[in-house]
């Protein structure tokens, strides 16, 4: 007798639900049942030929599949290689942590047109400081008008928060997503990217000076 492994991968839904009843029915396992099941949908052609005509059709799916998934990674390539009109870096820092906050920012724009923003941000722990650094970023970027926007974060937190699905949310940053995201849906064509810490000094420059600000203020007497 041939084996035919992992018939239920070639089975359609209605083949898989017909073999549950039956195995319910007279005992079987799930097992037999499956392959009694496709034993009656081959008929006079055997089990064999079905198994053979089933498996050629997943193999093209999965090259099918595998080629819409390769044009589509090749064409977000492309248009992520392409330098977008206006670019973007955020930072926020907390000390301690929690503590103090400030956020950094620069915007580069056409023309040599750039834009900073060094300044306290409350108190809170580093993950809501990167948040309100974004969220500056973007309430100055819609100021200025900017689209085809690229904006460059060293928080994976974040980055990950903001551009993921509702389920995995952080339910303690809700509030700053919610913030962030009727921001972007301001802003025409934007992308985020993650970077790591060593390419974005700038806005970490930035988020540290608003920090020595702080201290400067609190130590100078009134």
């Amino acid at each position: 007798m041939n084996n035919f492994p992992d018939l239920a991968r070639i089975a359609y839904k209605t083949e898989r639900a017909a073999s549950r009843r039956l195995a319910l029915a007279e005992g079987l396992s799930a097992d037999q049942a499956m392959r009694r099941t496709l034993e009656l949908a081959a008929g006079a052609a055997g089990l064999a030929a079905l198994v053979e005509v089933r498996t050629g059709m997943l193999a093209a799916q999965a090259a099918r599949d595998a080629a819409r998934a390769s044009a589509k990674a090749a064409a977000t390539s492309r248009r992520d290689a392409q330098p977008t009109a206006w670019r973007a870096w955020f930072d926020g820092s907390a000390k301690p942590n929690p503590g103090r906050c400030g956020v950094g920012v620069r915007i580069e724009g056409p023309d040599g047109h750039v834009v900073e923003l060094a300044q306290p941000a409350g108190h809170g722990n580093s993950s809501e400081a990167e948040y309100r650094a974004l969220i500056a970023l973007l309430e100055t970027a819609a100021a200025h008008g900017a689209h085809e926007l690229t904006i460059h974060g060293d928080s994976r937190v974040v980055i990950d928060d903001v551009t993921g699905p509702d389920l995995y949310a952080a339910p303690a940053l809700a509030g700053y997503r919610a913030r962030a995201l009727a921001l972007l849906a301001l802003l025409p064509d934007v992308r985020l990217r993650w970077v790591p810490r060593h390419k974005n000094t700038g806005a970490d420059a930035l988020s540290q000076r608003a920090l020595i600000d702080l201290e400067t203020d609190a130590s100078t007497p009134s």
